[in-house]
């Protein structure tokens, strides 16, 4: 593995919110917040848009460091690299009560960065981030708790371990949606060459332009047939894309230079709405794109109850389609924030 490089593993925050008033309850909610001042909370962040789109449901913005999704009443915000994430809690809490929102709860996570020691306070430690989240929130999100999911036969290694935080004014969540998030290292070197710009191809075009081209080139397009996509390419090499199907969202990002190769995919969802597909395969189609060394899938249950034979059948799908064993399962509950499994899973042969 290299010395130092780009840090793939993002960092991950969810705010959601609630109307302060049943009579001036406006149902753009968060949309209404103007670009430029979206602009200056990511710049405090240190990333910029590169591309957008919107539909009936959200707007969907891709960074120079991951994407941002606004719903009316939902932020979600991730970010690679070295970027100050956690900056932007204040700055959001603000915007949404000038639009008369007020927050009902926070989600911060992330996996376990490839270069730990390049990343700035307060990300050197998880405790210094749970500690500066705290002081980032109202009192009235009283219901607050911090895991770190280690594997079992990686205790004294934290290089796998899932964070996770999460505050919330309701005992119960309020939301009915699963959140898939897929972490992927030591890609396929053959694989990853798609998300390098080619000469007398993408090395030619305009970023958005060798995006569509890369996407198309990599399979991604096939992962949701349904889904508009808009993708970006970075130069030399590197990728992002936001997938926007209905109220759904989608993303992915590359790096993929081999001794530091990573990807994520992340996709909201409901396990049991018939017609987009079941879980599992969606899993594998993303996960074949790349058909990585290392894999971990964090799997979030927002209002909907843990379903163990969900679980089950994603690790005997990938077994089955891509040769995964899941090498660890893990599970946790977050009060008023519903529930979280962390699986990881290496090829047969390791």
């Amino acid at each position: 593995m290299a010395v130092s490089g780009f840090e793939g593993f993002e960092k991950r925050l969810e705010l959601r919110f609630f109307h302060n008033s049943i009579t001036n309850k406006n149902p753009m909610g968060l949309r209404l917040i103007d670009f430029e001042s979206l602009d200056q909370v990511l710049t405090e962040v240190q990333c910029t848009v590169v591309s957008a789109v919107a539909n009936h449901s959200f707007d969907a913005y891709v960074l120079s460091e991951s994407s941002l999704f606004v719903y009316p009443t939902k932020i979600i915000i991730k970010t690679c690299g070295t970027t100050q994430l956690l900056k932007s809690i204040r700055p959001l809490i603000h915007l949404a009560r000038n639009v008369n929102l007020t927050l009902r709860a926070c989600r911060y996570s992330r996996g376990s960065f490839i270069f730990p020691n390049s990343q700035p306070f307060p990300y050197t430690n998880f405790e210094d981030e749970v500690v500066i989240v705290e002081e980032s929130l109202p009192n009235s999100l009283r219901h607050r708790k911090s895991s770190v999911m280690t594997p079992s036969n990686n205790k004294n290694n934290t290089s796998r371990a899932w964070h996770v935080f999460t505050a919330s004014a309701d005992v119960e969540p309020e939301e009915s949606v699963v959140v898939v998030e897929v972490c992927m290292t030591e890609l396929d070197r053959v694989n990853a060459r798609s998300f390098f710009r080619r000469k007398g191809g993408c090395e030619e075009k305009n970023s958005d332009s060798a995006g569509r081209e890369m996407t198309r080139l990599s399979g991604i397009d096939t992962i949701n047939a349904n889904a508009f996509i808009c993708d970006f390419a970075f130069d030399p090499c590197g990728y992002s894309m936001n997938g926007v199907d209905g109220e759904r969202y989608s993303t992915i990002h590359v790096t993929p230079e081999d001794g530091f190769s990573y990807a994520s995919f992340e996709c909201g969802l409901s396990l049991y709405d018939g017609g987009h597909g079941d879980i599992s395969e969606v899993l594998t189609r993303a996960v074949d794109v790349f058909r990585p060394g290392c894999v971990s899938i964090a799997t979030t249950y927002n209002g909907e109850d843990y379903d163990h034979e969900v679980t089950k059948r994603v690790e005997r799908v990938l077994a089955k389609n891509l040769g995964l064993k899941c090498r660890s399962r893990l599970m946790d509950e977050f009060p008023g924030s519903g529930a979280v499994v962390f699986q990881s899973f290496t090829p047969r042969r390791k």
